[in-house]
């Protein structure tokens, strides 16, 4: 498939290829994506996609160490990293344009010869028990997580997607073994690239070193179960602050509404002259930090607001929230916020469209998730769709009492000052 913005194929075995060809730019970006995360795993292997993740970057047969792998690239001033969440597994880096080769070589050589030493599975689980250790000191991502176990609860995505200390320290390194054989099988993989790069040549660089990757029959996502509301959650921690989510059930990744839900959320929290930001920190003083934002899943997905509140403050602080989103329900946006909420998000588009990395992540991202490509003219296209009347509708349809969940940590030992709040 060819457009002015990307050019696609699959591979005979199955992997999905994505080029863009960005002519001005001295950078070059590959985003490799396995259709893999937490959703995929079953409860004893809750955290083994992120594990896995951290063990392909300790030694691959060309490169038999964390520290060759990295010098590789940092040897030429690139930057390379790999990132798990709940529905896929990334692996990225990006070069000067001169580079491309060796930033292919290397990534290539990492996800399809990954050494899975047994004594580094054992040094990197301390490592991610490490990490676990570090949430769990950082309320703000504490209340996160508190909060998607209250929209999910008791299945994998409303869990971390990195585990929990008894899950972690129970895989075993043939349980990565046996998942890597499961989830990393070609017709899994999507590969985006973006640069001063040629279609063809790319195709022609990746197809002799992923030849004999074959297909496969991997696992699939586990659907949510939306948690009934509404639903508060607490959890007691000695805090000088109170961190508060407030969040509503949102839409799926792919549904027609998810324009004019993004624009709610930039008139609701987005920014230093949103309603909340005004409200909250300009007119009362109340907080330093507050904002919303969208998350959206291939199933599920919530619309979320954050706030930091003195513990004294934090009732009125949830009031004043919730009586804002019933405000926007039930009177809907001023015209000029709708303005304001495109301009700013096509601006963000914009921009964020110039950088190599952010475009080949577009592309592989959106073809793991979506199964096709949207251009960045077809997202101003949506964008300049959405009416007065389309932000109005989806107010009224998503910020409704029996949707909302409330996530609370801080020093409370009950919720029962929080749950009786629960009512929009």
């Amino acid at each position: 498939m060819n457009n002015e913005f990307y050019r696609r194929i699959v591979l005979p075995n199955g992997i999905r290829i994505l080029t863009s060809a960005m002519p001005a730019a001295r950078s070059a970006s590959i985003s490799l994506y396995i259709g893999t995360g937490s959703r995929y795993e079953r409860d004893e292997e809750a955290g083994l996609s992120h594990f896995l993740e951290h063990l392909l970057f300790k030694g691959s047969r060309k490169r038999p160490s964390a520290k060759e792998i990295a010098e590789a690239i940092d040897g030429v001033g690139g930057v390379m990293n790999g990132g798990t969440d709940r529905e896929l597994t990334v692996y990225y880096v990006k070069v000067a344009r001169p580079h491309l080769d060796l930033a292919l070589d290397v990534l290539v050589d990492l996800v399809r010869n990954p050494l899975l030493d047994p004594n580094e599975f054992e040094k990197e689980r301390r490592v991610v028990l490490a990490e676990l250790a570090m949430v769990a000191d950082s309320p703000q991502q504490l209340t996160d997580l508190l909060l998607d176990a209250t929209l999910w609860p008791d299945q994998p995505l409303g869990r971390d997607v990195a585990g929990t200390p008894e899950s972690v320290s129970a895989l075993t390194a043939e349980m990565a073994t046996e998942y890597l054989h499961r989830q990393y099988v070609a017709n899994n993989v999507v590969i985006g690239l973006a640069g001063d790069i040629d279609h063809q040549q790319t195709v022609d660089a990746i197809w002799p070193a992923m030849s004999d990757w074959e297909a496969g029959t991997p696992s699939r996502w586990f659907p949510a179960s939306d948690g009934d509301g509404p639903r508060c959650g607490l959890r007691y921690k000695k805090t000088e602050q109170a961190h508060i989510e407030i969040a509503v059930r949102g839409l799926p990744l792919s549904h027609p509404d998810r324009y004019p839900l993004s624009f709610l959320s930039v008139i609701l929290g987005e920014g230093m002259s949103s309603r909340l930001f005004m409200e909250l920190r300009e007119r009362r003083g109340l907080v330093y930090d507050v904002h919303s934002y969208i998350s959206h899943f291939r199933d599920t997905g919530a619309f979320t607001v954050y706030a930091g509140v003195d513990p004294q403050k934090a009732v009125e602080t949830v009031q004043i929230i919730l009586e804002e989103m019933a405000r926007l329900r039930d009177q809907g946006p001023a015209s000029e916020e709708l303005t304001k909420a495109r301009e700013l998000s096509k601006g963000r588009l914009l921009l964020r469209m110039e950088d190599t990395r952010a475009v080949s992540g577009w592309l592989g991202g959106q073809e793991l998730l979506l199964g096709k490509v949207n251009s960045i003219d077809d997202a101003i296209a949506e964008m300049e769709a959405v009416t007065l009347e389309d932000l109005q509708r989806v107010a009224r349809e998503l910020l409704m009492g029996d949707r909302l969940h409330l996530a609370v940590v801080g020093p409370y030992r009950s919720d029962k000052r929080f749950a009786p709040l629960l009512r929009l």
